[in-house]
């Protein structure tokens, strides 16, 4: 196993981390608390997971992705002239385009849930976890280099 290995499983666990999150509370939490709780009690508690998956994603999962992200660019040689080139280049860009996207969903979702704006906040919520899910797909059609 290299530097590189680890590097690169970093960057799989982090993105694994994420979208997992997403998908836990989308598909388990959710339907879980709008069945068993009061409305007072499952407001209180989605804001505070609300809370604390914001807080791991600025504090953890956003600077490990971009820290892997930068360093595997790197040690593949990725330049920004090779963004628009087929194959690789391409996907990544694509790749790295729908991550930005993602983050401001997520950004918005945020501020949406923050400042009583429900429909909003359920549209960016969808849109991060359906944009988080192409940016795995983006990963895995990566050709091998």
């Amino acid at each position: 196993m290299t530097w590189w290995s680890v590097v690169r499983f970093l960057h799989v666990l982090g993105a694994a981390l994420w979208v997992g999150g997403q998908l836990a509370v989308s598909l388990m939490l959710l339907p879980l608390a709008r069945r068993l709780l009061d409305e007072e009690r499952r407001a209180r508690m989605l804001d505070a997971v609300g809370r604390r998956f914001g807080l791991l994603t600025a504090a953890l999962f956003l600077p490990l992705q971009l820290a892997t992200g930068l360093a595997i660019a790197w040690h593949k040689g990725v330049t920004w002239a090779s963004l628009t080139e087929p194959g690789y280049g391409r996907v990544l860009a694509a790749k790295l385009l729908l991550f930005c996207a993602v983050m401001a969903a997520a950004a918005l979702h945020g501020w949406a849930a923050a400042h009583a704006r429900p429909r909003l906040a359920r549209a960016m919520a969808v849109s991060a976890l359906a944009g988080s899910i192409g940016v795995v797909l983006l990963a895995a059609a990566l050709p091998a280099t």
